[in-house]
C-alpha cells in the first residue's frame, strides 16, 4: 500500500489519486461514509445493496423463519404489540 498526497480544492473537494481509485474500483458516483475527529478523516467506500442482494436476504430470512416455525401471523402480532 502506497501513501499518496492530495489537497482540498477551494470548493472543498478532495481528489483521490488515480492509483488508489483504480485499486479500490472507485468511479464517478461512488458513495462514501465520512468520519472526522481531531485531525483525522476516514473515508469508507459504501455499496448500496442491489435488488438481487435484497432478494437473497429476504429468501434467507424467510427460510430461517420457516425453520423456526414463525408465521406471518406471528410477525403481524409482534408489529401490533410494538405500536
Amino acid at each position: 500500500m502506497n501513501v499518496e498526497l492530495t489537497r482540498i480544492s477551494g470548493k472543498g473537494q478532495l481528489v483521490i489519486p488515480q492509483e488508489i481509485r483504480k485499486q479500490l474500483k472507485i468511479k464517478k458516483g461512488t458513495r462514501f461514509a465520512v468520519y472526522g475527529q481531531d485531525d483525522t478523516v476516514i473515508l469508507k467506500k459504501i455499496q448500496l445493496p442491489t435488488l438481487e442482494d435484497f432478494n437473497q436476504l429476504t429468501r434467507k430470512t424467510s427460510e430461517i423463519a420457516r425453520k423456526k416455525g414463525i408465521t406471518k401471523k406471528d410477525i403481524d402480532k409482534a408489529i401490533q404489540e410494538t405500536k
